[in-house]
């Protein structure tokens, strides 16, 4: 309460200018659905609300698409339900929560918010349909069904016009600016984390705090970057480079820690030639870290990728491990160099070449499942006392908590906790205001339009500037909804002035709310250690098929970014923070690219046999990777190695490339060794 109060009394500019905008998008839909005389406009308002949540241009016009797609969607269901079903009303509602729990099952598999609104409007729409329709059965009709779906897709899509208009027009806000600034806080978190891994004294819980900002900065670029297309002509080169940033920092994330775990575990391992490197290469990244001028950042990149060169042809009596570190550290500067390329495209709109995938979800399943039957079971709850007692304010029971809990479903269990809680502070300061303040001066005045702006506008503009803080958010929504709601502005405001119906529907929203606060407390989902073996079972997965892809690097770490920030929040949440867990996704991440590689070194040399031997080798790895996670050490990887390399004795391999290829299994037998041990250690400490 203390950060709304500040946000509130002490706002920023940027707060102001939100709250403002936010102000005109509402005036502007409620006049048009006024004029229009649609049935209600006030959901127009509460559509011009949501868009408000992200402000920038491009956001708002993708979410504007998106609630336009989802209510189109909607409107066409819950006609077909009501076309079919109207004369069986259970049938209606069960069907109608079917596809509630279809929308919010598919939403949870999404991550971006933009996506997840959509299939919450496609199931709200619906409902809306649906339940406003058989309000009143006797009158139901082809002519009154259509006329119902129309008024409310129209103020829906009025609603999400007039908020896209605004952002666009009024004090315009640019996706492009929030994704510069991830991409530079990408770009500072893993040079720190660069130096961080190759310092002998660096600490552990320092180095995952590490990847776990960069993780998190990835994916908040990666929800941006869809939509700066909207932005002009430069938006899909904006988001290339965007996506490109994230590729090949995900590929560094996957090779430094080769070094620094040899540093740290097998010091003696190093040699001569490669630690003198090593130490140059943290000087390097330690002072790119340190500029903040882009080029200079460059030159020393391209500086360092030079010396290293000259490190790898003076080097001799390398053994098969240090050859193999040689090629990797030349492998980790040329990423390097392709992020700074991809950071110098996203500020100065350079034609980005090459065409990295954007970061995929992952998508579970079971966790669909889940959300898919808390939202229906939310839904049901308010149904069944709908059935129960016929009242209509019931009915806010069965919309409002299904939109939140569509929405909210992906929120970590701890953070969702504190938001619902702030949801209902949220509505229980929308209950005065709207008693006592709005439907008081309105009962005093003529109900026109401009007396509606001119005492709506103040209780709309403080709660928007909550809406515009990222802490303050749920105060913000909780207040702006209900508040809509329970004033409802329209051309015939003699229902908003019935303090029974204002009262009811105060309590209907509040119950409904804190139901929905008590279904996540009881249906919380899979446990964190299920998850975590789904997650490593679908890395397994992936380390098996990832060669059957033409560009198996990128579609490996689009794949991954998401599932490592998945398993570093469920490992941070354990009892006992270990980070193994971690640990080991990021040997998957790791693993993965040494597929890759080890494919494209002897490329030009396989055949049927060898060919047979590289699948056995890859199944092996993906295997010993799930054995590793139980805490047991797959002695078949052992003999896949061996036998790979005793095929490859016998292929024409370029100057030094058996080395290399030998070099590779003994570090991740090393690998292997050291992460079994360590995960069954602690695991026997955690059961004793």
């Amino acid at each position: 309460m203390g950060v709304l109060l500040n946000t509130l009394l002490m706002p920023n500019k940027q707060s102001v200018i939100f709250a403002i905008k936010g102000v005109v998008a509402m005036a502007l839909s409620l006049y048009i659905a006024m004029f229009l005389n649609l049935d209600r406009p006030y959901w127009a308002l509460v559509s011009a609300v949501f868009l408000q949540i992200r402000p920038e241009s491009g956001l708002v016009i993708e979410k504007g698409i998106c609630q336009i797609v989802g209510t189109l969607v909607g409107g066409i269901v819950g006609i077909t339900i009501l076309q079919w079903f109207m004369p069986y009303p259970e049938l209606a509602i069960g069907c109608l929560a079917l596809w509630l729990g279809i929308n919010s099952g598919m939403g949870a598999m999404v991550r971006r918010t933009n996506f997840i609104y959509l299939f919450a409007m496609a199931g709200i729409t619906a409902c809306l349909i649906v339940l406003l329709v058989m309000v009143s059965p006797a009158t139901a009709s082809s002519q009154t069904i259509f006329a119902v779906a129309q008024a409310r897709v129209s103020e829906i899509i009025v609603g999400a016009i007039c908020a896209a208009l605004v952002s666009k027009l009024v004090f315009p806000m640019q996706v492009k600016d929030g994704l510069r600034a991830h991409a530079r806080h990408v770009i500072n978190q893993t040079l720190s984390y660069l130096n961080l891994e190759l310092d002998p004294n660096g600490s552990h819980d320092g180095r995952h705090q590490h990847v776990d900002t960069i993780l998190e900065s990835i994916a908040a670029m990666s929800d941006d970057q869809s939509a700066v297309v909207y932005e002009g002509p430069d938006g899909p080169g904006q988001s290339r480079a965007a996506s490109q940033i994230s590729n090949k920092t995900l590929s560094l994330l996957a090779m430094i820690q080769i070094f620094g775990r040899l540093q740290r575990n097998h010091p003696d391992l190093i040699g001569e030639y490669l630690a003198e490197m090593l130490a140059d290469m943290r000087d390097s990244f330690k002072r790119m870290e340190e500029t903040n001028d882009y080029n200079e950042c460059y030159k020393q990149a391209q500086s360092l990728r030079r010396r290293q060169l000259v490190y790898s042809n003076q080097a001799c009596d390398l053994t098969p491990l240090q050859s193999r570190l040689m090629k990797v550290s030349l492998e980790l500067s040329a990423d390097l160099v392709m992020i700074l390329k991809g950071y110098n495209a996203l500020i100065s709109a350079v034609p980005v070449r090459l065409n990295a995938p954007t970061q995929k979800s992952y998508k579970d399943p079971l966790v669909g499942l889940v959300t898919g039957g808390r939202t229906m079971l939310v839904f049901l709850v308010g149904a069944g006392l709908w059935i129960g007692t016929g009242s209509t304010a019931v009915l806010m029971m069965m919309i409002l908590p299904v939109i939140f809990s569509i929405m909210l479903a992906r929120l970590p269990m701890t953070i969702l906790m504190i938001v619902l809680q702030r949801l209902l502070v949220g509505v229980m300061i929308a209950v005065p205001v709207a008693v006592f303040y709005g439907l008081n001066l309105l009962a005093q005045s003529s109900g026109d339009y401009e007396i509606l702006v001119m005492v709506l506008a103040g209780p709309y503009f403080f709660g928007l500037m909550a809406l515009a803080n990222r802490a303050t958010m749920p105060y913000g929504l909780g207040f702006c909804i209900p508040f809509t709601i329970l004033i409802s502005p329209s051309n015939d405001m003699s229902r908003a002035f019935s303090v029974d119906y204002t009262l009811s529907n105060s309590l209907s929203i509040f119950v409904g709310v804190t139901v929905l606060y008590w279904m996540f407390k009881m249906i919380t989902g899979p446990g964190l250690q299920l998850m975590q073996y789904r997650l490593l079972r679908a890395t397994k997965q992936d380390l098996s098929e990832i060669m059957n892809h033409p560009s198996p690097e990128h579609w490996f770490n689009a794949r991954m970014g998401d599932r490592l920030l998945r398993i570093a929040t469920y490992d941070k949440s354990m009892a006992a923070r270990t980070r193994d867990i971690t640990e080991l996704a990021l040997t998957g991440l790791n693993l993965g690219h040494v597929s890759v590689r080890l494919r494209r070194m002897v490329g030009s040399v396989v055949d049927e046999n060898l060919q047979q031997g590289l699948e056995n080798w890859q199944n092996a790895l993906a295997e010993a990777f799930m054995q590793c996670s139980k805490g047991q050490f797959s002695s078949q990887f052992n003999k896949a190695c061996n036998d790979l390399l005793t095929q490859l004795r016998f292929y024409p391999l370029l100057p030094g490339q058996y080395e290399i290829v030998e070099g590779m299994c003994e570090r991740l037998t090393m690998t292997f060794e050291r992460l079994t041990q360590t995960i069954a250690d602690n695991q026997t400490h955690i059961s004793d």
